[in-house]
């Protein structure tokens, strides 16, 4: 009864929900997946305050940059890219396979915090300087100790601290490494893989990946990818850090009474992150100025056909029953170990989620796809009874590949609208008596888009793109709902929500909508997907 009833309740959140969020969004921006890169980094920890969608500023502890070291950012198509002294989630650190890394860190955390340090899963860390902890070498307050390891496999993984884990890693000390393969498998950059990147290139758009395959394996191509690190706060320990803290600020390091006696249970959290920021923050842009220390959005978008890698982390203490609506997630991977068939290798054998958990200390790697296929009917508004040239943008041709969609292999042009359309649904009519002139006969009949209280991304027709919305709802504005105006102009996409399964997560400090919630926006190709912020 209560699987049921909580179904229920979801089912009626995505309803009221979708239009909801996308009428928070007030500025366009993008996800990718930003950090540093090189193989020498020099990292500090410090306090500072995390903003939330509530009004609050919660104090916390994280990983960033020393002032005035050398730093590299990474893609380098981001512009304005920044490392502050500190962040939450920490600087990702962006490394090649093979390559030796070191990571100097020095602690500048208040002085009753003692001491600090970082782990490095999957790696074999060596260290210099510091003092001996339990897990690691650690840095004493105002010291420095430095790890080393080589990345010996492609993937994502995590890091943080391995001091006093249950406060520290709880006050914001992790992050993300992510080790790019070595050698790109030839076919990532040949053949449909290869055609994608020129696909985006004739609409305009820059190539934000870090590389064009997740792994040293040909099924691993990609065209776009995110980095989610997903993790929670309970405000009341950091409340109770700060008071501590401020009870100490003048003791000295060692001395009697100078650490912090912080109870890390009983443990409830109120928000819910992704990269740091709640929903609706997590999807403005990255790098943005009124997030000095959550530099990294979580904001995805994809075109109908582009094999989208997600990179997830589980930060915090629980896990994260995670959906991505639209499709399933493949796994490629977790913490960077490739999942492939006994019998034969060159096949991949991770499974297909319907949702992606996250266990705390966990990274998995997985592709998401949309392309429109088995919608049955024609996504893009093609207009059946259009007899102009078949070139033109209402009625253009839809020759299946092998596959079964308009791609390179069937002669599609790689600036044709309808890439990568599934050609079985071509020209097949959705509604029974539309407003436009898409040709009727379909099986449903959709409300009037008058009555519908919409969000800003809502295009007022069920097809994808501007042109479709055009002909869907007829050639007069007065059928279209007047607040998609604001849209950028030619942006009419899906937008499917991707949340937490868990009820109270997908709250900021226990009001809905906010945490751990986002919207995956499929965009026509009309629509340059600009990754700069």
């Amino acid at each position: 009864m209560r699987a049921t009833n909580m179904k229920n309740i979801i089912s009626k959140t995505h309803r009221f929900l979708a239009p909801m969020v996308a009428s928070l969004l007030t500025a366009t921006a993008y996800a990718a997946a930003p950090g540093i890169t090189g193989t020498s980094f020099y990292l500090t920890a410090q306090p500072a305050f995390l903003n939330q969608p509530d009004g609050s500023a919660v104090y916390s502890w994280g990983y960033g940059c020393v002032l005035g070291s050398p730093v590299t950012y990474a893609p380098a198509a981001i512009p304005n890219a920044k490392c502050p002294t500190m962040q939450v989630p920490g600087p990702t650190l962006i490394v090649t396979e093979g390559q030796t890394v070191t990571v100097a860190l020095t602690n500048n955390l208040p002085t009753a915090a003692g001491n600090t340090s970082i782990l490095f899963p999957g790696f074999q860390v060596t260290t210099t300087g510091g003092v001996a902890g339990l897990l690691t070498q650690e840095a004493v307050p105002g010291g420095t100790v430095t790890y080393s390891f080589k990345a010996s496999s492609p993937g994502t993984r995590a890091y943080y601290s391995g001091t006093q884990g249950d406060l520290q890693i709880e006050m914001g000390l992790y992050g993300a490494v992510i080790v790019l393969p070595a050698s790109i498998p030839a076919n990532c950059t040949t053949g449909l893989a290869g055609a994608n990147l020129q696909v985006e290139q004739a609409h305009g758009e820059h190539d934000f990946r870090l590389a064009a395959a997740a792994y040293d394996h040909a099924k691993t191509c990609y065209d776009r990818e995110y980095l989610f690190q997903f993790a929670e706060m309970d405000p009341n320990i950091h409340k109770q850090a700060l008071a501590q803290v401020g009870a100490r600020a003048s003791c000295v390091a060692g001395a009697a009474g100078c650490s912090l006696e912080v109870p890390t249970e009983p443990y409830h959290p109120a928000y819910f992150l992704i990269n740091g920021r709640s929903m609706p923050d997590d999807m403005d842009a990255n790098y943005g100025a009124e997030y000095p220390h959550q530099p990294y959005n979580g904001n995805p978008h994809m075109h109908p056909g582009e094999q989208v890698l997600l990179r997830v982390i589980g930060q915090g203490r629980w896990q994260h029953p995670f959906h991505e609506h639209a499709n399933h997630v493949r796994i490629l991977a977790r913490d960077g170990n490739l999942i492939l068939s006994q019998a034969n290798t060159a096949n991949l054998a991770g499974p297909l989620l319907f949702t992606t958990t996250t266990t705390p200390g966990l990274a998995f790697d997985g592709i998401f796809y949309f392309t429109g296929r088995g919608l049955n009917w024609d996504m893009y508004g093609h207009n059946n009874a259009d007899t102009a040239s078949p070139t033109s943008t209402s009625h253009p041709p839809c020759v299946p590949d092998a596959n079964g969609y308009y791609t390179a292999l069937s002669g599609a042009p790689y600036n044709a609208i309808n890439y990568y359309e599934w050609c079985a649904d071509h020209l097949k009519p959705l509604e029974v008596a539309p407003f436009g002139d898409v040709g009727a006969g379909g099986p449903a009949t959709l409300p009037d888009a008058n009555i519908l209280t919409n969000g800003a991304w809502y295009s007022g027709s069920p097809y994808l793109g501007p042109d479709a919305t055009t002909r869907a709802t007829g050639t007069t504005s007065d059928f279209q709902p007047s607040n998609t105006q604001g849209n950028p102009a030619n942006e009419r996409g899906f937008a499917f929500m991707w949340h937490s399964h868990n009820e109270r997560e997908i709250t900021t400090n226990n009001v809905f909508p906010g945490g751990m919630l986002m919207m995956m926006l499929v965009d026509s190709r009309e629509f340059v997907i600009d990754e700069s912020n």
